[in-house]
């Protein structure tokens, strides 16, 4: 029973206080129904599991049944389904970023689609979606991966199996774009709208501390005019470069989705020029092939498996003066050699409405900060969590809010969504689920 309960789950640092009732290890749409009247029969409620990778391993709740998803349309399938005219791709929720994109490259005659899942290959969609999904290419128009979700199917808190898109359901299709565990249904299906499938390539940079503050004033000045295509991120770890002096470096990463060599040549090249004078990098990879398969095993090896997290994030004012005197410190101050510190330009993507589309997701700024400690040792919980804890603690006053799907609520309460679009969600949650029998938030 143990292994139903944890084995899925990533994070190793653990409530193991929490015991569910039972598991149900849905195959179809009909056993989701049936964990439903189970529980409406058993005046107990059901927390949902897609992918297992939340932090706070949202799934697993006291007294709660709990729904693995894992197995959901696996057989006799279809897992996943694309339909060549629409180029929209149809999935269960526990379908991976990984597992979705290596279908998708046989797509339309060879040529190859992509749905920009979780940079993390072995997220599932579910909760990645379900929260707004900041996956690869979030930064440019391309926006958010939510706003390619078409319709979903679901089950509702009552048993109905309903059709959900932007005329059939709306309410409950608008919740499943940001809503995240405070979604009142179950998906068991998404439908998304892929795009072509491009090649990748990618300008490394790692600096000393030391040019914290010009480097990341260098990225910021440089975001809102770079080219649309290109992911723009400052992070510092420990990084094995000959040579570096110890302690944590700085890493700014350029990642660009090209057709060709010469398009992110052309995207690249004024970044590379304009690299800052009296700053040289400790090491410098311009313009360097890559592919999806190379970026999730870097996330794989960002994120080891069999490890302890503690995580957080916040968005950063966009009129805050001084963005690299207020993280500085922060990013500096890693508890240990696996943490890393993230800031990550959503800028022009935030200086947009929401894709004009209607969703619960309505929170974003031009700097996403996240925090992710990593360990291995029971006895470093304490030391970790607190770096997080007191790191957010500084930085809250400059925020403007959180990103659900780097969040622990266990951590730090905060907002996630804009007023409006947070009491409309409570509106849904009443009409849809008026008992609660689906599991919602952590505080809950």
């Amino acid at each position: 029973f143990s292994d139903a309960v944890w084995g899925r789950v990533f994070n190793h640092q653990r409530d193991t206080s929490r015991s569910p009732l039972a598991v149900c290890a849905a195959r179809t749409a009909a056993d989701v129904v049936a964990a439903i009247e189970f529980a409406t029969t058993h005046h107990c409620r059901v927390s949902v599991r897609s992918g297992g990778h939340s932090w706070a391993a949202w799934s697993v709740r006291h007294d709660a049944l709990l729904l693995d998803l894992a197995d959901l349309d696996r057989h006799p399938g279809p897992r996943v389904a694309y339909d060549e005219h629409t180029h929209v791709v149809s999935c269960s929720p526990s379908v991976t970023g990984r597992e979705l994109n290596d279908f998708l490259a046989a797509a339309d005659g060879g040529k190859g689609r992509l749905f920009a899942g979780g940079h993390c290959p072995d997220v599932g969609l579910g909760g990645f979606l379900l929260q707004g999904g900041m996956g690869w290419n979030c930064k440019p128009v391309r926006g958010w991966a939510c706003e390619s979700i078409t319709a979903i199917e679901v089950v509702t808190a009552s048993g109905q199996q309903l059709h959900c898109s932007e005329t059939s359901n709306a309410d409950l299709f608008w919740a499943a774009r940001g809503a995240g565990p405070g979604f009142p249904a179950i998906v068991t299906r998404f439908h998304l709208l892929t795009r072509p499938l491009t090649q990748i390539y990618q300008s490394l940079y790692f600096f000393p501390l030391s040019a914290f503050r010009t480097i990341l004033q260098w990225e910021i000045d440089l975001a809102p005019t770079a080219d649309p295509d290109t992911e723009i991120v400052g992070v510092t770890s420990y990084f094995p470069i000959p040579s570096a002096p110890s302690g944590p470096l700085l890493l700014a990463n350029f990642t660009t989705f090209k057709p060709t060599l010469e398009a992110a040549t052309a995207a690249l090249a004024p970044i590379h020029a304009s690299l800052p004078a009296g700053t040289p990098p400790l090491l410098a990879l311009f313009c360097q092939p890559s592919s999806l398969a190379d970026q999730y095993a870097q996330q794989t090896a960002a994120n080891p498996a069999g490890h302890r997290y503690c995580s957080d994030n916040v968005y950063l004012a966009n009129d805050l003066s001084d963005v690299p005197a207020r993280l500085e410190r922060v990013f500096a101050d890693l508890p240990t050699a696996r943490s890393a510190a993230l800031w990550f330009s959503m800028n022009p993507v935030s200086r947009r409405a929401l894709g004009g589309r209607d969703m619960a997701l309505s929170l974003q700024s031009d700097h996403y900060v996240a925090l992710y400690a990593v360990w291995e040792a029971e006895g470093e919980d304490d030391k970790c969590r607190e770096w997080v804890r007191g790191a957010m603690e500084g930085l809250e006053r400059d925020s403007v809010g959180s990103y659900l799907g780097d969040a622990d609520f266990e951590v730090r309460r905060t907002r996630f969504w804009s007023e409006a679009a947070g009491g409309r969600l409570r509106e849904v949650r009443r009409a849809w689920d008026p008992k609660g029998r689906i599991c919602g938030f952590l505080d809950q």
